[in-house]
């Protein structure tokens, strides 16, 4: 893992609770200017000075840790802010915006237990988080800060089902797996499937061009086909895209792309399913070695999960499976 997640911090509170050591969340709920973090990022501070989180490069986080303790000492949450605006004239963020931090003293244990239950069973969760209490909330839609509480959707971590074989596969793995992907590997290649194994990764040997062994998938899993050769699409690519993701992806040229397109209307496959496959991906044009192509592929994977996670937000429809697909 780079660097802590919002369920990292969920699991630290847990964690905390499970061994009787009060914890401060704090939680960023407003900003003025520019801000290097988003409404919604977490920090949490436990009574023996352990943390995780940030909000900056280091700019504000003693100054933040130091107001959690002293919140638990007082027994009452609170809003502060921090940079533009704020009481600490000698506390000032890079970027000269104004961030709001919303203090919250003793999150309930069983509010974030039971969020992060419905996360390991992939399911969203929400939280709605206020100065006093952190409860379960039942729908799944997020809601701003309005000076009473706010609304917090989680979604399940980004899932990674990868096909192929050789260095594009187990760069793009390796790279996925160090950015906290739960990644799977599907290859015909017995050494490249014991290369991903020795690293960790799990990889599913494909005994056969023409099925897929049983895969489990949901609205926050990408499939991705790294096959240089078309062979291996002709009977998985369609059976894969049969399955629920909210990102299906194939390497290749636009003039590869476009036979490859042509093939599934001629295997009969429905439009609607074909116009979800994309073609030509990744964020960098041109790749020519495999880990700039991992990165770029990525990275465009990792913009669609996080966009997943406004869906609640712009729409006002809850954060559910159903309504992603």
């Amino acid at each position: 893992m780079v660097a802590a997640t919002p369920l990292d911090i969920l699991r630290f509170l847990a964690a905390r609770a499970a061994e009787g050591v009060e914890c401060v969340l704090v939680t960023l709920v407003g900003i003025e200017g520019g801000a290097s973090r988003s409404v919604g990022t977490h920090m949490a501070v436990s009574a023996d000075r352990r943390r995780i989180g940030s909000f900056s490069g280091g700019c504000v986080e003693d100054a933040v840790a130091t107001e959690a303790l002293e919140t638990l000492a007082d027994g009452w949450g609170h809003v502060v802010r921090y940079g533009i605006g704020s009481p600490y004239i000698d506390i000032r963020l890079p970027c000269g915006g104004g961030i709001d931090l919303l203090f919250t003293p003793r999150p309930s244990p069983e509010a974030i237990i039971a969020a992060l239950d419905l996360l390991d069973k992939r399911e969203a969760a929400a939280l709605r988080l206020d100065c006093d209490r952190v409860t379960l909330a039942d729908a799944m839609v997020q809601k701003s800060w309005d000076g009473r509480d706010v609304t917090l959707v989680y979604q399940p971590p980004l899932r990674v089902i990868a096909l192929g074989q050789g260095e594009d596969l187990t760069a793009f793995c390796q790279l996925s797996k160090a950015f906290g992907t739960q990644v799977t590997a599907l290859t015909p290649d017995g050494g490249t499937q014991q290369l991903l194994e020795q690293s960790g990764i799990a990889a599913i040997g494909l005994p056969t061009r023409k099925a897929l062994p049983q895969l489990a998938t949901d609205p926050w899993t990408a499939i991705v086909f790294l096959f240089h050769g078309r062979d291996w699409e002709e009977f998985l690519l369609p059976q894969a895209l049969g399955l629920p993701a909210f990102y299906h992806g194939a390497i290749g040229s636009r003039r590869t792309h476009a036979a490859r397109i042509a093939a599934l209307r001629a295997a009969g496959v429905d439009e609607r399913v074909i116009g979800s496959l994309r073609g030509h991906i990744g964020l960098i044009p041109a790749t020519r070695d495999p880990a700039t192509l991992a990165l770029s592929i990525l990275g465009e994977i990792v913009t669609e999960y996080n966009a997943l996670a406004n869906f609640s937000y712009w729409t006002g429809q809850p954060l559910t499976a159903a309504n992603l697909r």
